[in-house]
C-alpha cells in the first residue's frame, strides 16, 4: 500500500494551466507521489490518508520550475563558492532545475570523449542524489566541433534529456548547430541556445540569424544573459519561430517586458518560460523564479495566476516533463505560500500584482514535506501546519 497525503483548507489552488489557472477547490490528494485528485474536500475521497495538512486558507501551486540553472555537482556551486544554493533554491518555491550545461565545473573537458563522460556522469550522480529533495535534471553537454551523430545516440541512450547552451562551446555557427541538434532532436534529446552577448570567457555573441538557423527547442535567456539583443532581434526572433521564450532573472529587465508584451500581441503567451540563468556572476538567486513572477506581473500587468503558469505549466509542456501542472498523474510537487506579512493587496495575487513576494510556508517534492516555513522569503501572513503524519 502506497503512501496517502491530503491537504486540505486550501484557500485558492492554482493549477499552472494558462487556459484555467485557477481551479475550484480546497483540497488535494496525492498517492505513491502522484496527484490523484483535487477539488472540494467533500468530493473526494481523502480517507485513510497517511499524512494530512492543514493549508489553513493559503495558495497553492505547482511546485516551481527553474528552466535554466548551471549545477556542478551536489548543493555546491564554485562559481561562487557557495553551499547549499539549491536548498536556498527549494525556499524559494523550486521544486525543479533544468541544467543548461555544467560550465563552471573547473577543468571541464571540451574533447567529445571528455565531455560525454561528464555530462553522463552529471545525470547519474543528480539522478541518485537529490540536494534537500530538489529533482534536477542535469548532464547537458556543450556541443563541440568535432561531434558525430553516434555521439548524440550514445548521449541519449545513456540517459542524457538535455543539451547546454549552444554557443558556450566551439560551436557558433548556425550550420553546425543546426546539424547537431538535429541529431540531438532524433534520440529524444531537447537543445536550448544562448542569447545574446558573451556571459563567460568562451561565450560569444549569438544574434537573431545563428539563433533560428539553429532551429533549438529553448531561445534560452532571450531577454539575454546577461546582455541581450537589439529590440528588432527580440521581436524578430519572438514573431519568426514557435520556440519557448526563456526570460531569467540574470538578464535585462527591459528586454523581458519586452518579449513578455511581444508575445501577448502575438497570443502566444504559452510559449514564455522562466529560468534563473543562476549561479553565475551576479550570483545565486534563491527566490528569482518569485522575483520574475512578480515582475512580469507588476510591471508587465500580467495577472498573478498567468505569471505562475510560466514557472510552472509552461515549462512542463514546453521540456515535455512530468511536474508543473495540477493534473492526475503528474507529480505531486506543490508550494504552499500566503500573502506576506504586512504587504499591500486585498489577496495574495494581488499583492504580487504589486511587485511583493509571497510568504512561502511549504514545499512538498513527491508527495513529501521537504521544507516548511522560508528561511529565505518575507514571512507569511497564514501558515500551513502538519495535522497528522504516521
Amino acid at each position: 500500500m502506497g503512501k496517502t497525503l491530503v491537504i486540505r483548507n486550501i484557500g485558492l489552488i492554482l493549477t499552472g494551466k494558462i487556459e484555467q489557472p485557477i481551479l475550484d477547490g480546497d483540497c488535494v490528494v496525492a498517492k505513491d507521489g502522484v496527484i490523484d485528485s483535487c477539488g472540494f474536500a467533500a468530493d473526494i475521497d481523502a480517507g485513510n490518508a497517511d499524512t494530512v495538512i492543514d493549508a489553513a486558507g493559503v495558495a497553492l501551486a505547482p511546485g516551481l520550475i527553474d528552466s535554466h540553472v548551471h549545477p556542478v555537482i551536489g548543493d555546491y556551486t564554485p562559481r561562487q563558492h557557495q553551499l547549499h544554493w539549491i536548498d536556498s533554491t527549494l525556499n524559494g518555491g523550486v521544486t525543479m532545475m533544468i541544467s543548461a550545461g555544467e560550465v563552471h565545473m573547473p577543468g571541464r573537458p571540451k574533447d567529445i570523449v571528455g565531455l560525454k563522460a561528464m555530462a553522463i556522469a552529471a545525470q547519474r550522480w543528480y539522478e541518485n542524489f537529490r540536494p534537500s529533495g530538489v529533482k534536477v535534471l542535469a548532464g547537458a553537454p556543450v556541443i563541440e566541433h568535432g561531434m558525430e551523430e553516434e555521439d548524440f545516440k550514445t548521449l541519449a541512450e545513456s540517459g542524457v534529456r538535455f543539451l547546454g547552451e549552444v554557443g558556450l562551446g566551439s560551436v557558433k555557427d548556425g550550420t553546425t548547430a543546426r546539424r547537431m541538434v538535429d541529431w540531438a532532436r532524433k534520440y529524444g534529446m531537447q537543445s536550448t541556445i544562448h542569447t545574446g552577448g558573451p556571459s563567460i570567457p568562451g561565450s560569444g555573441l549569438i544574434d537573431k540569424d545563428v539563433v533560428l538557423e539553429a532551429g533549438t527547442d529553448v531561445i534560452g535567456h532571450i531577454n539575454g544573459g546577461h546582455t541581450a539583443l537589439p529590440d528588432d532581434q527580440i521581436v524578430c526572433l519572438c514573431e519568426s519561430c514557435r520556440k519557448s521564450l526563456e526570460i531569467v532573472h540574470n538578464g535585462n529587465e527591459r528586454a523581458a517586458l519586452l518579449t513578455l508584451n511581444t508575445a501577448r500581441e502575438l497570443d502566444q503567451l504559452h510559449r514564455v518560460i522562466l529560468g534563473t540563468d543562476g549561479p553565475a556572476g551576479s550570483g545565486v538567486q534563491p527566490l528569482g523564479i518569485l522575483r520574475m513572477i512578480a515582475l512580469l506581473s507588476s510591471l508587465g500587468n500580467i495577472p498573478a495566476e498567468i505569471a505562475f503558469c510560466f514557472a510552472t505549466g509552461n515549462t512542463a509542456r514546453e521540456r515535455n516533463l512530468d511536474a508543473g501542472l495540477l493534473e492526475p498523474g503528474y507529480a505531486a510537487d506543490f508550494v504552499l505560500f500566503d500573502q506576506a506579512q504586512h504587504a499591500p493587496g486585498a489577496t495574495v495575487l494581488a499583492s504580487i500584482e504589486q511587485g511583493n513576494l509571497p510568504g512561502v510556508g511549504m514545499t512538498i517534492i513527491d508527495g513529501i514535506i521537504r521544507s516548511e516555513r522560508s528561511r529565505n522569503t518575507p514571512p507569511a501572513t497564514r501558515l500551513p501546519t502538519v495535522v497528522s503524519s504516521r
